[in-house]
């Protein structure tokens, strides 16, 4: 097998574009479905960032949030790994429905403790004549976890949830999307990535064949 390119940058810089939040979050380990993922959520501070980039915290709450951390690390260390721990679960969850297969148990008993830690937190408030959900919660440190794991809950009970899929590379990218194209024929991350890579195997692979 071809090693799995390495990714470069930062969870600042890496790719969205999966078409959902929880699937954004799954993605934050690259070449996910390979032996060695690429991590990209290092620190609490990363975590932080990417809570930023897809709009969970804003800039001053990512500040706030920054700050609470360096006096509570080890509070901050403990709130890494359960989002990781989440993003497990729900990475091994929705990979599974790409592929047609169930979840495993344990995998929504994970996603389901994280709902359970955190719908007390989300209201319902007033804007004019309209009403959406909104969380709560301040500066606490793990005000992102349940964002993302309601996020989940919500593709895996909506009609979207057919069209998960998960890039067809077969040296490991795993990553994973919402397919949104009229003709439900999405197969790649990127055609600009995964895409042309195969592209060109299958031009060499007809080149050698001739």
């Amino acid at each position: 097998m071809v090693a799995a390119p390495v990714a470069a940058g930062t969870v600042e810089d890496f790719e969205l574009g999966a078409g959902d939040l929880a699937l954004e979050f799954a993605n934050t380990a690259d070449w996910h479905a390979g032996p060695a993922p690429v991590e990209f959520l290092k620190s609490y501070a990363d975590l932080v960032a990417w809570s930023q980039r897809c709009r969970v915290v804003d800039a001053a709450e990512r500040k706030g949030l920054v700050l609470q951390s360096k006096r509570r690390p080890g509070e901050a260390r403990a709130v890494l790994k359960r989002a990781i721990d989440l993003r497990e679960a729900i990475y091994r969850t929705f990979s599974a429905i790409a592929h047609q297969k169930a979840p495993r148990n344990q995998d929504m008993t994970e996603l389901n403790l994280a709902l359970a830690g955190s719908l007390s937190r989300l209201r319902v408030v007033s804007e004019g004549k309209q009403f959406s959900w909104e969380w709560s919660g301040g500066q606490t440190l793990d005000r992102m976890i349940g964002p993302i794991a309601q996020a989940a809950a919500s593709l895996l009970t909506s009609p979207d949830l057919s069209r998960v899929g998960e890039c067809a590379d077969d040296r490991g990218c795993g990553w994973l999307f919402v397919d949104r194209s009229k003709n439900h024929s999405r197969r790649w991350c990127d055609m600009n990535g995964c895409g042309n890579r195969a592209k060109a195997n299958r031009h060499q692979q007809r080149a050698r064949e001739a």
